[in-house]
């Protein structure tokens, strides 16, 4: 982690933006791997799926993390998120906005939320098209239970990185317009093990880090019909 760190401080953000924060991505890893982390001074950590992440949150209460969803949401599990989540990065539908606004309890504070964004148009991929994220922030910003942060990308795993990057640069242009349209929006969150000096380089202020940190997930049990 520490040299992980170290490579964020180090790295040349796009100008104007502060420097990145580490999301640590402790999907499919237990308590015990995320309170490793902790003791060495990470806070924010990223989640897949929520029926996965309640009982981390509830083992690591009271240490100060900062939880984030970062998979898809379906809106039947919009209740549990809003309650036990304090940042939603998936956010890419009005009725997603809706669910979460009203489940959210007050006593908690807005829910902190990224619009995710599906830059490259892939048909398997969850995330809002560029010419919607004005809509769907509006619809954000009306809610008083929320608060708009920014925007959250996944490109194509590319190969060719002039390809990603240009990904990213598209991102960032839609992060400026939003941010010029929304005080308070100062998130942009795209960039993973692979590529997250890129995604500095071309304008994130938070990368999502798994694999690097936590090693290799352990390969799939099969199991017989």
């Amino acid at each position: 982690m520490q040299a992980i760190l170290s490579a964020i401080a180090n790295a040349k953000p796009r100008p104007g933006r502060p420097a990145a924060r580490l999301l640590a991505v402790s999907k499919t890893r237990g308590a015990e791997a995320v309170a490793a982390l902790a003791a060495q001074g990470q806070r924010a950590f990223g989640e897949n799926y929520v029926q996965e992440a309640l009982p981390k949150i509830a083992a690591l209460r009271g240490q100060g993390l900062e939880w984030h969803l970062i998979g898809h949401l379906q809106s039947n599990k919009a209740r549990e998120a809003a309650q036990a989540f304090d940042w939603v990065q998936s956010v890419d539908r009005a009725k997603l906005v809706e669910a979460l606004a009203r489940h959210r309890p007050p006593e908690a504070g807005p829910l902190n939320v990224l619009i995710q964004v599906n830059i490259d148009d892939e048909a398997s991929k969850s995330g809002c098209r560029p010419q919607d994220v004005s809509a769907l922030a509006e619809a954000v910003a009306a809610q008083p239970r929320l608060r708009l942060r920014g925007l959250m990308a996944i490109p194509a795993p590319d190969p060719d990185i002039a390809r990603r990057r240009a990904a990213f640069r598209a991102m960032s242009s839609l992060f400026d317009a939003l941010a010029a349209r929304h005080a308070g929006v100062d998130t942009l969150s795209m960039g993973m093990s692979e590529d997250y000096l890129d995604a500095i380089a071309e304008g994130a202020t938070m990368v999502r880090i798994g694999s690097a940190l936590f090693g290799p997930r352990a390969p799939k049990k099969e199991t017989n019909a």
